[in-house]
């Protein structure tokens, strides 16, 4: 009896062991917009405070308030194929990862009335984009595992190796993030496309990383999509990066702390929010301090 005891005990503090070491959620589930999507990928908090969303087999881009979730407005209902990702400057301009198009789309002010496209950058098969703040635009173009750099509207620098890649995201420090999906890991560039630093750590447990945003203490929200999770990183950790909480419990579903592959995030201060693919919604996470 003693001895089972002692096994049962044993069993509970390794258990306990195992638990502790589970990263816990980062925020809390604070609401849900409605499932009126259509595949939706990434998102932005746009200019006017709204949040502009990739609603890819829509072929449009979705803009919805940011506090209530709903949908206010349609840009290019069906007329832009393949759309991934938008991203704002700083001066208002937006570029838009359109994959069917084959390109990132340049516009001078997405939030006008019934916007249109004033340039077009080649970038086969492109899944994300990122208008940096010292004016140049950055492509991943997913179809040749490139990374491109362009300024005003010309090729200035590449960086190779990235079949399959998403996201393109720039760091408080002015660095270049690319969520190397295929690869299972995230990779830090500097703006001249030299690279910097490789996170890949098993800690991680990266699947298929897509989408990310970086937050104002420099930490890396990522969508795990395959994995069914959304991750925080402190790139700057020891040992290659701290894995610092993570969202969702690695199984599709629908509700609080469930995703069924989540694809997109956005960071506004202590607000998250991340488009729930295959559940056609955008979902809002908060972080709650007393």
């Amino acid at each position: 009896m003693r001895y089972m005891l002692g096994l049962a005990l044993s069993g509970v503090l390794v258990f306990s062991a195992i638990a502790q070491d589970q990263p816990r959620p980062f925020a809390s589930f604070d609401l849900a917009g409605p499932a009126e999507l259509n595949d939706p990928h990434d998102l932005t908090i746009g200019p006017d405070g709204r949040l502009y969303v990739a609603d890819k087999l829509g072929a449009r881009i979705a803009v919805l308030n940011a506090d209530t979730l709903e949908l206010e407005e349609v840009i290019g209902e069906g007329k832009i194929p393949g759309v991934r990702d938008i991203s704002f400057g700083p001066t208002g301009k937006a570029a838009v990862a359109a994959s069917g198009t084959g390109a990132v789309l340049i516009f001078d002010d997405l939030t006008a009335s019934d916007p249109q496209p004033t340039n077009f950058l080649v970038a086969p098969f492109t899944e994300g984009a990122l208008i940096h703040t010292n004016g140049q635009v950055y492509a991943m173009a997913s179809g040749i595992g490139g990374l491109i750099a362009y300024r005003d509207g010309e090729i200035v620098a590449t960086a190779s190796g990235h079949p399959g890649a998403h996201d393109v995201a720039e760091d408080r420090d002015g660095n270049i993030w690319v969520a190397d999906n295929d690869n299972r890991r995230l990779v830090k560039y500097a703006p001249d496309l030299t690279r910097l630093q490789v996170l890949n750590h098993e800690k991680f447990g990266f699947v298929g990383p897509r989408y990310m945003d970086i937050d104002a203490f420099g930490r890396i929200i990522v969508t795990d999509q395959e994995a069914h999770r959304v991750l925080m990183i402190d790139p700057d950790g020891p040992d290659g990066g701290s894995l610092l909480g993570v969202l969702g419990d690695g199984l599709p579903g629908k509700g609080p702390n469930k995703f069924d592959d989540p694809e997109g995030v956005a960071v506004d201060g202590g607000r998250f929010y991340i488009s729930d693919l295959d559940n056609n919604r955008v979902v809002r996470y908060i972080i709650v301090t007393n």
